[in-house]
């Protein structure tokens, strides 16, 4: 396993150098957003875009986050040259029906990272709409309804002309995957990795979350996370009661609640970020395992396991 994330992280690194342009985070004051409106409440919530170019190819990548349900994020990806349209995790079919009419856009794919409802829910009246192919997991992937391309750990796929890696990210469900897209930096993470936290263990154990997570973080830090939900300001609350002394995470919690005070989104999330910030990537923290009455001698992943037990409880 470990031998075959270092294989995938040499590739990542060797196609990220033959690709030009350093990718556009727009954050609060930094770039231009665009709002999307929201279908539940009045409210306004501002959309995230960013680009990536790829070499050769003079193309273009557009990402947009798409607010549904409670706190979930679909995210519409846009390639500038082709058209093609592609939607990741669309859990309701209006709000993503509602931002391409906008933009008037066709859509071709729909990606989904694990079979939870509120990822899926929007794929049968998306897919019976504009005819979009449904990708899915090899593993579980039965439980997502109408799957036509089937992507498995290590595997390689084009979006247009954008390169996506594959990978199988278990622990929250037995068939999560996260996508990867080496030439923009970008990875979308579903409920594997959210900033200040990872997903509940339904399906999986404590040693497959911690392999996947490892994994995640053996890709670039300045690796942009597009995780499923908005949660961070709640998930900030737990992190600083186990590692109150770290002036990073006390920081970045001060940020993301001005952000939420705004109504503005705290994704994307950096992998730097979080391994300085999120609990469950700092499993060796000696405050954490203080905190929560760790064992020195406990593995990573018996502390991962205390760690989201009492985030459950918290």
């Amino acid at each position: 396993m470990l031998s075959k994330v270092r294989e995938q992280t040499s590739i990542v690194h060797s196609i990220r150098k033959n690709w030009f342009g350093k990718h556009l985070l727009y954050g609060l004051g930094t770039l231009a957003v665009r709002p999307i409106k929201l279908l539940r409440g009045g409210s306004q919530l501002l959309g995230v875009s960013h680009f990536c170019n790829i070499s050769g190819l003079d193309s273009s990548l557009q990402i947009e986050l798409v607010p549904c349900l409670h706190d979930n994020y679909a995210y519409l990806l846009h390639d500038m040259d082709t058209g093609t349209v592609g939607v990741i995790d669309p859990s309701e079919a209006l709000p993503v029906i509602e931002a391409l009419t906008r933009k008037n856009q066709n859509l071709t794919y729909i990606l989904n990272t694990h079979h939870h409802y509120d990822h899926i829910g929007g794929n049968t009246e998306l897919k019976a709409r504009y005819g979009a192919k449904i990708i899915g997991s090899g593993k579980g992937g039965d439980k997502v309804p109408g799957v036509d391309i089937v992507l498995r750990d290590g595997d390689t796929w084009m979006f247009a002309g954008h390169q996506v890696l594959v990978l199988e990210t278990p622990g929250h469900t037995e068939g999560h995957v996260s996508f990867y897209f080496p030439g923009c930096g970008a990875l979308f993470t579903g409920d594997a990795l959210l900033s200040l936290s990872c997903g509940e263990l339904f399906e999986g154990n404590t040693n497959q979350m911690l392999a996947s997570l490892q994994k995640i973080m053996s890709l670039p830090d300045d690796t942009s996370i597009y995780c499923g939900h908005e949660c961070t300001v709640s998930n900030s609350k737990f992190a600083l009661s186990i590692e109150p002394k770290n002036k990073e995470l006390a920081e970045y919690a001060s940020r993301v609640a001005r952000l939420r005070s705004k109504n503005l989104p705290t994704i994307p999330t950096t992998l730097n970020k979080e391994k300085k910030c999120n609990p469950f990537l700092r499993t060796s923290s000696v405050e954490i395992r203080q905190s929560l009455g760790i064992p020195a001698d406990a593995t990573d992943a018996e502390a991962l396991g205390i760690i989201r037990q009492a985030k459950d409880n918290f």
